[in-house]
This record gives structure tokens, sequence and C-alpha cells, in this order.
């Protein structure tokens, strides 16, 4: 029975098979292309909540540091404000000072050195008795002489008798001497007299009267030259 079927009824049953096969593969691909499409779905839905899920975080700690940060400033301002009421109370307490009438002192002036007088300089006094005596006495005793007194006085003058400022030197068994200056100064016009021991002067003579420039060794060296004139000295 069955071999004796008819041809077109077997061509339409190999149609149907075909058609059956290749719906059954449409409806293969249809499924897998739908699992692929649900696949990407939930990759992507995935990555979104991943990504979500970082940016939170971060937000979070952005915030967090945008939080710290205003407050860092908040403490600053408030720091500054405070140094600020500060300063002002300060101020305010403080004395104003009017700057004009703050006197700047004075600049200190280094006093040049003064430079020595030359003894002949000084007054008469003073270089009479400090500098000429002391001196002199010196150059008489270095020759082996020994003075008694010598002295200045303003007194009068031996012989002429005016009254004028005299050294009277006592040398002790040799002579005696008094030179005479007219006035309190070495420059003015002077005179020596001598005599020996125990007598009073006889002559007056002219001191210096022909020197311009006066000095303590001059009038040392001439009073020495005139004792050696008279033999009283000896002028090594």
């Amino acid at each position: 029975m069955e071999e004796n079927q008819d041809p077109k009824t077997e061509v339409n049953k190999g149609i149907s098979d075909n058609n059956n096969k290749s719906n059954s593969e449409e409806i293969t691909v249809a499924k897998s292309e739908k699992i692929i499409e649900q696949e990407k779905e939930i990759k992507i839905n995935n990555d979104s909540s991943k990504s979500e899920k970082i940016i939170e975080p971060e937000k979070e700690i952005k915030i967090n540091n945008d939080s710290s940060k205003s407050e860092k400033i908040i403490e600053q301002e408030k720091e500054i404000k405070i140094n600020n009421d500060s300063l002002k109370s300060k101020k305010t307490s403080e004395p104003d000072v009017d700057s004009k009438n703050i006197k700047e002192p004075p600049a200190k002036t280094i006093p040049k050195p003064k430079k020595e007088l030359p003894i002949e300089k000084k007054p008469f006094q003073e270089f009479i008795n400090i500098h000429l005596i002391p001196e002199l006495t010196e150059e008489i005793n270095q020759r082996g002489l020994k003075i008694n007194n010598i002295n200045l006085k303003n007194t009068n003058r031996p012989i002429a008798g005016d009254k004028c400022w005299v050294i009277n030197c006592d040398i002790k068994d040799t002579c005696s001497f008094w030179l005479s200056f007219e006035k309190e100064d070495i420059s003015s016009l002077k005179s020596i007299s001598l005599s020996k021991p125990n007598q009073n002067p006889s002559i007056i003579e002219s001191f210096l009267i022909d020197e311009k420039r006066i000095t303590l060794k001059l009038i040392i060296s001439r009073i020495l030259q005139r004792l050696n004139g008279q033999k009283l000295i000896g002028i090594n």
C-alpha cells in the first residue's frame, strides 16, 4: 500500500518537510538574535551601573573635598578677621603719635682731635713754671752745679726798677741771674742781669732782641751762653 503512493504526495511531503525545517531554522535564528540583544542590553546595563557606582563615590569624594576646602577657607577667613580685629584694637589702644612731632636725634659729630699747642703758645706762666724752669734746672744740674733757688715773680726789675715778670735763679757758690720779661708774654722785651754770689747786679743787658721766633731751647741756650761768657760755668 505504501509503495503505491502518489508521487505528488511525496513531493508535497518533501516540500512540507523543507518548509518546516526552514521555519525551525528561522525560529532558532530569531531566538539567538534575541538572546544576543538581551546580552547586549545586560552588558550595557552592567556597564552603566558600574559607571554609576564609580561616579557616585567620585561625586562623594569631590563633595567631601569641596566641603573640607570651604571649611578651611572659612577657618582662614576667621583667623584673618581675628588678626585684623586685634590689630585694630592695638592701634586704638595706643596713643596716636604725630610723626611730624617726632624729632630725629641729631647726628653725632665726631670731634676732631685737637692739635697739641706748641709749648711757646701756651699761657706765659704755664710756659715758665712747667717747661722753662724745669728744663733749665736740668741743664745746669748736668754741668755739676746745684741750684739753691729759682722762681718767677712779678716784681721790680734789677737796676731799672720797673715792674715786670722776673725769673731769679741762685746757683750755689757760682752766681745769680735775673731774666726779666716786660709783659706776660715770652715775645715781649727781655733783659738779663748777672752777679757773683751774695752781690747785687751791676749790669743790665738786652736779651734776644733780634730773634723773631722765641723758643724754649733758644732761651735756655742763650742763658747758658751768658753764664759761660762770664766764665761762671763751663758749656760742654
